[in-house]
Parts: C-alpha cells; structure tokens; sequence
C-alpha cells in the first residue's frame, strides 16, 4: 500500500471547537498519527460537548450545531457524539489522562510530548502557561518540537486576553460590516465562523512548512496563529481601498462587488427555492437573453451595455425573477450553465446530502460508529492522484487508543497501566461528577 504524505508524524493535540481539532484532523487525513489527548477530571468546553451529559431536554431547545445528536438523542456516550466534534474527529486517536493539572497527568503528557512531532492546540493564550506546558518547557523534553498555538486573537496585543468565539472574531475581522443586505444593519446577520477554519487550514499548512523547514535544518518551532487574523487576511480588498481611497466598504448584499451585474440571489418555483446567478461578460449576458428566450425587455437601451446594467439593477432583477419563479432551481442552474451563464441553486443540507454532483465524486463517505450509528460523513476537500485520502477510522472515541498508546509508544508496564486505570487516568469517558 502506498505511504500517505505524513505517515511516521506523530502529533498531539489538545484542541477544542474547530481550528485545533480541524487542523489536526487535516494532518490526520493525510497520514499523520493524531492523538488527541482527553482529560477525566476536567471537562473541556466545546471539546467533546458544551457540557459532558446533555438531557434530551436540553437538545430540545439548541440549534444543531449543539444540539444534533443521533436521533436527538445523547445516549449513553454524549461526548463520542457532539457534531461539533464528530466534524473533526476522523482518522484521530485517543488518549485519556486524569488531568493535565496534576503532576503525574503533566508528566504523562510530557513523556507523549517526547515522542512526538507537532503539538496543536487552540486554547486561549494563558492556559498552556497555567499548566506549565508552554513552549519553552516542550523544548527542553522534545527540542525539535512544533508546536501550533492558535488562539483567538493572538498570543501579544491588546486583545490577547479577550475570550472570543467565531462570531466574535467574525465581528472583529470586519466580515460582519461586509456581509448582510445592503438596508440592513450587522445585526440581521446571522452567525458564522469562518476564522474557525480558516484557523485551522493555515494551522495545518504551517505545521506541514515547519516540517519541511524540520527536514532541512533539524529545528524546530513556535508557530502562532491569530485565528482573527486568518479572517482579515480574506478581507484584503476592503481594507486597501481604506488604505489607499480613505473609503469604508459597505454591505452588498447579493450584489457582485466589482461592478458585475446582474448579480443576485432569485426566487425560484417551490417553498423557500433560489438560484444565484452572475453575469460578468457581455457573452455570459447574451447567453442569460437565450437562456430567458430573448425577450422583448432584454433589447431595452438601460440593459444595452455593462455599466447600464449595473445603474439598472433592482428593474433588471424583477425581470429575472418574473423567469426564475416559474422554474425549479436546479432547471434554472442547468438552463444558465448550457449558455455557459454562472448560475447555481441554493441548497439547504438536505439538499447538499442528495446532491448529485457530490455523490458521483465521492465526498459523502459511509461511516460505521459504535456511538452515533452509521451515517454519511464529508470526506477531504482535496483528493490525490497517488495517495488517495480516505475516512480510515471513524471519529475517535473517548480514550479508544489508551493501551495502544500508554504500553506501545509510553512503555508502561500491564502491571503500571493498571495502576494508572486505578488512579482514574484509564477511562472511556468523563468523571462521573462532571454533569
């Protein structure tokens, strides 16, 4: 069989949310030895669940982000299932240790430490410091470490120590102002959290450079990233027009940023149907006149060229939605791209799961959990032509890899792992005290 990219790179990782778990299950996918380590006596907000054991009740009232587990229901191991971590969990193992904060758990930690490649975590900047796990402690026992630190807004600044989550960072970054209906302010928006994984994509690339910096010079590495940041960096345009016209961009709505136009989202035939469509070339206008069967409005002087069409916008979208009522969205899709026409169609999840594009490649993978049952996961967002990525475990389960990992990689004795399982270190879930 052929050797994935990062196969023999071990890597540990004490993440939470999305960009730690995210960057590490990257890693993962293309071949890495990702343990994930899970702590007994402390629960770790968002790492496996907002709380350890949800009630059914309490799934009742959230959103699926929190709240979609198996048939809504947390069964009898809640913290395999939180979707959150079902996302990123994939190809990983696990470890359990009692706690971090404790001097045989910090102990148990540094000896993974040792064996290691790359460390990832996410948390906020002081919590590596409180454990006396911080870089400069890591490189004494490993000294050719990597290790990601990727905290919210960075680990110096003035909000180094503000708490933030995605939709905060969102807000931060200026994607908030640049999103959301041009007669409606920020708050209409609704939440998301894009510096969630763009945190962990740049994560991921950095700790692979380092790795090749590795290679070459045998040293190894801090490398921090500002999740913040990874937003802003998206946000390039906007903040150069203020740099160098003194200009503060202003929300859009479904308009095309460059001047294009038509450009919109368009009701559709069906409950709550749409299409987008954009037409950035006198050619894709002139395929969207065929596709609409030429009508005589299309001929009109105020749509006769690119700049009209932009001036004329809200009477030339009521013309193109009078079209796109009448017609299932997919039709529409299909009617624009024959005359060559950016043009898609809205999807909801439902939609996105039966897709027949994503089906025909493959990116909805069948996987077998003991926990969350059998269900269809999103695969890589990549493939490669001589090292296929595939699901090879599914997400990992609470301490699942614990004898692999304290008696093969620690050395532990049966007769010293057992007094570790005696001491509460061995465990397959969280403390029974932990609600």
């Amino acid at each position: 069989m052929t050797k994935l990219p990062l196969e023999g790179i071990r890597v540990v990782e004490l993440g939470v949310a999305w960009t730690g778990p995210c960057a590490a299950m990257i890693l993962a996918d293309f071949g890495a030895e990702v343990i994930k380590v899970d702590t007994v006596n402390f629960w770790q907000t968002q790492g496996r669940g907002m709380v350890a054991r949800p009630t059914k009740e309490m799934l009742a009232t959230q959103t699926p982000h929190s709240g979609g587990y198996p048939n809504k229901e947390p069964g009898e191991y809640p913290w395999n299932c939180w979707p959150v971590f079902v996302t990123g969990g994939r190809n990983k193992l696990s470890m359990s240790v009692r706690d971090l904060r404790e001097p045989e758990g910090r102990e148990i930690f540094l000896r993974l430490i040792k064996i290691s490649d790359i460390f990832i975590e996410n948390n906020h900047p002081d919590t590596m410091p409180k454990l006396n796990l911080d870089y400069e402690v890591l490189k004494e026992v490993k000294p050719d470490l990597i290790m990601v630190r990727s905290s919210a807004t960075g680990l110096s600044g003035p909000y180094r120590d503000y708490r933030a989550h995605g939709s905060q960072l969102d807000a931060i970054c200026s994607h908030s102002s640049l999103r959301g209906y041009r007669d409606m302010d920020p708050s209409a928006n609704t939440p998301v959290f894009i510096t969630d994984y763009l945190g962990a994509c740049f994560s991921a690339l950095a700790a692979m450079m380092a790795l090749n910096y590795r290679r070459r010079t045998g040293r190894g590495q801090l490398i921090e990233v500002a999740q913040v940041e990874t937003g802003a960096v998206c946000l390039g345009e906007a903040m150069m027009d203020h740099s160098m016209n003194q200009r503060v961009r202003t929300t859009q709505g479904n308009r095309d940023i460059h001047g294009a136009a038509p450009c919109g989202c368009y009701r559709c035939a069906g409950e709550d149907r749409w299409v987008n469509i954009t037409v950035t070339s006198d050619e894709e206008w002139q395929g969207l006149c065929r596709a609409l069967g030429n009508p005589p409005w299309t001929q009109e002087e105020r749509f006769s060229d690119a700049r009209s069409r932009y001036e004329n916008q809200d009477a030339l979208d009521q013309y193109i939605e009078q079209w796109t009522s009448q017609r299932d969205h997919y039709a529409v899709m299909h009617l624009l791209q024959k005359e060559g026409v950016p043009a898609g169609p809205v999807m909801d999840a439902r939609d996105t799961y039966n897709d027949p594009h994503l089906k025909e490649r493959g990116f909805l993978v069948p996987v077998s959990h003991r926990d969350c049952g059998n269900y269809l996961h999103p695969g890589a967002a990549w493939k490669l032509s001589k090292t296929p990525i595939t699901i090879r475990r599914p997400p990992v389960r609470f301490g699942e890899d614990n004898e692999y990992v304290y008696k093969q990689l620690l050395g532990f004795s049966d007769e010293e792992y057992a007094e570790l399982e005696r001491k509460g270190h061995i465990s397959d879930g969280p403390a029974p005290h932990i609600p």
